[in-house]
C-alpha cells in the first residue's frame, strides 16, 4: 500500500496510466494501491484511492496517449469525471469513456475503480462519436454496460495463464463488448447519407478481405462513386481505406495463426497477401513480433501476465514483466 502521494503518482505512470496532477486530498493518512495486468493489447489497472481530486492538463500530454482510449469503472465509492462538455457522476458499476490526450478532472470518495486502456486502432471509435461520449456516464446496471462492468471487475485480478493467441482473442472479445456498450450509449440516431454509405462500404470490405483485388478503386466502382469521393468519406476516420483493409487483413491473419496449424505463407495468402516476405515484415512492424511466433510450434509456450505481490503492509504493488 502506498502512503506517499508522489511515489503513488510515479507508479501510476509506470503502470501505463496517463499521468495526472494532484489536487485536493483527504487530510487523513494517504493510502492507495495499484494492480496492473495485460491481456493482449488491452491493459487493466485496478486502483484503490483515498478521497480527493486530481486533473490532467496540457502539462500531462504524452504522444503515446493519443493512441489510447480510457474506460473507467467504479467498483466501490462515488466519483465524478469531467471532460469536454460532459460530466459523469458515477456510482458502483458505472463506466465512463475518457480521451487521455485531452484535459480532464477527477474527484472521488475513498474508492476502488478499474481503468481499461484500449488502443484506438482496436476500438475504431469515430471522432464525432468520441466527442459525444467523453465524460458521459454509462450505466453499469443494465444492458451491455452491465456486461462490460461485470467482466472488467472480474478480469482485473484474474488475468493469468493465457497463451499469446488466447490473450489476443480474449482481448478482441472484450473490446467488441466495449464497442457495443458505447454504441448503445449513442442511441438510435439515424445516420446521414454519408455515414450510411460509409457503413455499407465497411461491410463490403469485411466481406471481401480475402480478395486480392480489393482496392479503393474497386470499392469505389462497386458503390458507383469516385475514388476521390471514397477518400473524402473516410477523411475524418482513424484510418484511410487502404490502411483499414491492411489492418483488418492483419487482424484476421493474427487470429488464424493463433488458432490453426496453417503456415504463415498459407494464412497470408488466404487473406490477400501475395508476398509472404512482405507480409512478414508488415506483421512484425505492426505487432512487434514475428508472425511465426503464433504458429503451432510456439503456441505451447504460456505467456506470463504481470502479477501483483502483497506489500509488507498488506497492500498490493505492481510487478513488471
Amino acid at each position: 500500500m502506498f502512503t506517499d502521494i508522489e511515489t503513488f503518482q510515479q507508479t501510476l505512470v509506470a503502470s501505463g496510466l496517463p499521468p495526472v496532477l494532484s489536487g485536493r486530498h483527504d487530510s487523513g493518512e494517504f493510502r492507495a494501491g495499484i494492480v496492473a495486468r495485460d491481456l493482449g493489447p488491452l491493459k487493466l489497472i485496478e486502483l484503490v484511492t483515498p478521497e480527493g481530486e486530481c486533473f490532467r492538463d496540457a502539462r500531462c500530454a504524452r504522444a503515446d496517449d493519443e493512441e489510447l482510449w480510457q474506460i473507467d469503472l467504479v467498483t466501490r465509492g462515488l466519483a465524478r469525471v469531467e471532460q469536454g462538455r460532459g460530466t459523469a457522476d458515477l456510482g458502483p458499476a458505472d463506466l465512463v469513456l475518457i480521451d487521455p490526450a485531452r484535459p480532464a478532472r477527477f474527484a472521488s470518495t475513498a474508492s476502488t475503480h478499474v481503468t481499461m486502456l484500449v488502443p484506438r486502432r482496436e476500438l475504431r471509435l469515430r471522432p464525432r462519436d468520441a466527442a459525444r461520449l467523453a465524460g458521459v456516464r454509462i450505466k453499469g446496471d443494465r444492458g451491455p454496460g452491465a456486461l462490460v462492468s461485470s467482466l472488467a471487475r472480474d478480469m482485473a485480478r484474474s488475468l493469468t495463464g493465457f497463451r499469446a493467441g488466447e490473450a489476443d482473442r480474449s482481448a478482441a472479445a472484450v473490446i467488441e463488448l466495449i464497442s457495443v456498450a458505447l454504441e448503445a450509449q449513442l442511441g438510435d440516431a439515424r445516420p446521414g447519407p454519408d455515414e450510411a454509405l460509409r457503413d455499407r462500404i465497411l461491410g463490403y470490405i469485411e466481406a471481401r478481405l480475402s480478395d486480392r483485388d480489393l482496392t479503393p478503386a474497386s470499392i469505389a466502382a462497386a458503390h458507383h462513386t469516385s475514388v476521390r469521393r471514397l477518400h473524402k468519406l473516410f477523411q475524418d476516420q482513424p484510418l484511410t481505406v487502404a490502411a483499414l483493409i491492411r489492418q483488418r487483413r492483419l487482424e484476421r491473419c493474427r487470429a488464424d495463426l493463433a488458432r490453426s496449424d496453417r503456415t504463415v505463407a498459407a494464412v497470408a495468402a488466404r487473406w490477400g497477401f501475395a508476398d509472404p516476405a512482405h507480409f512478414s515484415r508488415l506483421f512484425k512492424a505492426t505487432y512487434g513480433y514475428n508472425a511465426a511466433a503464433l504458429t503451432s510450434s510456439s503456441r505451447a509456450q504460456t505467456v506470463k501476465a504481470p502479477t501483483a505481490r502483497p506489500g509488507e503492509d498488506g497492500g498490493v504493488h505492481v510487478i513488471e514483466r
